[in-house]
């Protein structure tokens, strides 16, 4: 979390560079105002406990994810690779928005300068759209893996694995930088609160008062490259599991396989979804209120629920963890 909270500092930098000359007499936002969920006033307690408790569920499990796959060789194949991939990027990309949303539960109210609020909107997508690339990347070795497992070792090689992780995170890396340096961009006069318990596009491009019609063009673009292809191929990918899976003559067999996938892709949907209905598709008519809970999914909830369905459930690695407990 520390780490994360460094580089977010760090990068915050990069934002604080000397903005385009703005007409005299005009004032100039300097800092925001997080207003969470202050509609919520006699339930900040409790929800500060609650996504305390998650945050700290969220990293641990994940934390346990890595040290056992970095471990225990048996796990040192392309399917664990993803996962310790994932699992680290879910810490960081959970640690870009849960301790603010806790520093703004513990204070009723965050302040945060305008440089920090463009670097924590910055890894949040990049973190975000590395998480679309990971995750339609281990749908494919699931796809090899299932469907073609007689070429799965030279189709999915350690070589192979290593140049599509490095790909995912290099594209999420470019990613982020337009969406956040536009952003930048733009005038911002007052009023200085964001209805949200993040610095996230939407309410950002509301509160500026330059005109937003360019970058919201190019943001719905973007996000449609990045979430519906991502998507697509991810279910298509899945498409043909469930295809292969229905062929497995023996039926116990068949459901084994079938519940693991099926537990993945309610993760995968749940979290595309409610990106998709964020990004893609026009949210003006929906209320901030409703705009925070969907956004809580794919930035508590889902970041919780990777380790547990993508390892806890899995045998293989629960023996690991056995195996991991006992030499300790």
């Amino acid at each position: 979390t520390n780490i994360c909270m460094i580089c977010i500092k760090w990068f915050s930098r990069i934002f604080s560079l000397p903005q385009v000359m703005k007409p005299p007499n005009v004032t100039t936002v300097t800092e925001f105002q997080l207003l969470g969920f202050q509609n919520l006033l006699e339930r900040q307690t409790l929800l500060f406990a609650i996504f305390l408790f998650i945050y700290f569920l969220t990293v641990t499990g994940n934390v346990v994810i890595i040290a056992v796959v970095s471990q225990d060789q048996r796990l040192h194949l392309p399917m664990y690779v993803f996962l310790k991939h994932l699992s680290f990027l879910e810490i960081c990309y959970t640690s870009t928005i849960v301790p603010l949303l806790l520093a703004n539960l513990f204070s009723h109210g965050h302040t945060i300068s305008f440089p920090t609020c463009m670097a924590q909107l910055y890894f949040f997508v990049f973190f975000g759209a590395t998480e679309c690339f990971l995750l339609a990347m281990m749908a494919y070795d699931r796809y090899l893996a299932i469907c073609s497992p007689l070429h799965y070792t030279s189709l999915m090689n350690p070589e192979i694995c290593t140049k599509l992780v490095a790909i995912s995170w290099l594209t999420g890396v470019g990613t982020g930088f337009l969406p956040s340096l536009m952003i930048s961009r733009l005038d911002f006069c007052g009023p200085n609160q964001i209805d949200h318990f993040f610095c996230d596009l939407p309410p950002l491009m509301k509160l500026s008062c330059s005109s937003v019609s360019i970058t919201r063009m190019v943001i719905f673009f973007l996000s449609i490259a990045v979430l519906c292809i991502c998507f697509f191929l991810t279910l298509v990918s899945y498409v043909f599991i469930v295809s292969t899976i229905l062929r497995i003559p023996s039926g116990s067999g068949r459901m084994k396989t079938f519940s693991t996938c099926g537990s993945h892709l309610a993760v995968v949907t749940i979290y595309y979804g409610t990106m998709i209905s964020m990004y893609v598709r026009p949210n003006d008519h929906l209320s901030p209120e409703v705009n925070k809970i969907i956004s809580v999914f794919y930035t508590v909830v889902t970041p919780l629920l990777n380790p547990v369905i993508y390892s806890f459930k899995n045998r293989e690695f629960k023996e690991a963890v056995r195996k991991v407990m006992r030499k300790k």
